[in-house]
């Protein structure tokens, strides 16, 4: 067995904790992982880029999307594979990719399941492997992070979504592989690589993580009856039939804003900018995912190409 090693966010809970991780790494034959631990997401590259260093072949990332997205960098490009263990609050990669909540079933995804190449995306040169977004969603994560994520999980999300519906719109210019694809007053920006969002909807029924491309969508609802009907569309999968939605896919996207406005990456708040340069980055990394899951995607892959 190639070396494991695990890089955990320490104030994360998943089964019984890393105490149990240890217990079921060493039942699986791992007795001796690399094994370091944060308390901050941010801190987690330094490490993952250690583990990298050292000829690991399995990096298991305990914690939420926002952990696995600190860790792309590191390993993308590399011989070593992600194995999640989805310890974070939404864990939105590992629902899309079929990853089990149960820990042991996780692991043995991790030492003994398929590994899928998948795509990621970059913003500003950053990568995220979930969605990146500007506008509602950037304003809900930044709100609902910290002590009301804590304390209330993924109501925090709802409760903060609420507060933001009457937020005042910002005029944006999108362009789509060079081409315009909107100009006007957007309330929301989203990128997805993936097609679950929070709350398991499907907010880009066609997505899949290792076709190449970006799933892009401008919401325009300037107000919570405009949300409410978004929202209704969104829950039946028919986000492209809303009025207030408009969709599209590519391999770059550039967006301007007439104001700085926060944006964030998997679930992450990053800092407020004026242009945001997003790009669809191929087989950037391998994932650990139940057999079933990368059988199912390599089936859908050559369905399209038939």
């Amino acid at each position: 067995m190639r070396k494991v090693a695990v890089v955990a966010h320490s104030r994360k809970s998943f089964g019984g904790g890393l105490h149990e991780l240890r217990e079921v790494l060493a039942r699986e034959g791992v007795s001796d992982p690399l094994w370091y631990e944060v308390k901050k997401s941010r801190y987690a590259p330094e490490y993952a880029r250690r583990a990298v260093a050292q000829g690991t072949g399995v990096v298991f990332i305990w914690g939420g999307d926002g952990m696995v997205q600190r860790c792309i960098d590191p390993v993308a490009g590399t011989d070593a594979v992600v194995a999640i263990l989805p310890a974070g609050t939404a864990n939105l990669l590992a629902m899309n990719l079929g990853i089990p909540d149960d820990l042991t079933e996780a692991v043995r995804v991790g030492l003994r399941g398929d590994r899928l190449l998948i795509d990621t995306g970059s913003v500003n040169g950053e990568h995220f492997a979930v969605m990146a977004g500007a506008g509602f969603d950037a304003r809900m994560i930044k709100d609902a992070d910290g002590d009301m994520k804590n304390r209330l999980g993924r109501a925090a999300y709802l409760y903060a979504g609420i507060r933001n519906l009457g937020a005042r719109r910002v005029k944006a210019t999108v362009e789509v592989d060079g081409r315009r694809f909107f100009e006007g007053r957007a309330s929301c920006v989203l990128a997805g690589n993936v097609g679950k969002i929070l709350g398991g909807v499907e907010a880009f029924p066609e997505a899949r993580p290792d076709d190449g491309l970006i799933e892009f969508g401008v919401v325009t609802a300037k107000n919570p009856v405009e949300w409410a009907r978004t929202f209704a569309r969104l829950a039946l999968g028919q986000a492209e039939a809303s009025p207030f939605v408009q969709v599209t896919r590519g391999e770059r996207i550039r967006i301007w804003f007439d104001r700085k406005l926060p944006y964030e990456l998997d679930g992450g708040a990053r800092p407020a900018v004026r242009e945001m340069r997003i790009k669809a980055r191929p087989g950037s990394i391998k994932v650990c995912v139940p057999v079933k899951a990368a059988s199912v995607s390599t089936a859908a892959a050559g369905k399209e190409h038939a």
